[in-house]
């Protein structure tokens, strides 16, 4: 399920736990683009859950400069919706 274009997108990782501070990746389009753009930034797939990533803080500039799109967290929910995700 998803959209033609694919855009990645993450919030800013304010989402404290285990220490850190978590961000959400998600992408407008397939998620098997989204497990690639993940392997290729070296992010493991037990990251995933469901219908994004949990990006912990240490790997979020990492994300920004692969090309990922920084989004308020409402716009991730946005995205998963119109997606059929949640």
């Amino acid at each position: 399920m998803g959209c033609a274009t694919l855009t990645i997108y993450v919030d800013q990782p304010r989402w404290p736990a285990r220490g850190t501070r978590w961000a959400h990746l998600v992408c407008d389009g397939e998620l098997d683009e989204l497990h690639a753009f993940a392997a290729q930034v070296g992010i493991d797939r037990r990251a995933f859950h469901r219908d994004h990533y949990d990006i912990p803080l240490e790997w979020w500039q990492s994300v920004v400069d692969a090309g990922a799109d920084v989004v308020m967290s409402r716009e991730i929910v946005m995205v998963l919706k119109r997606n059929g995700l949640r």
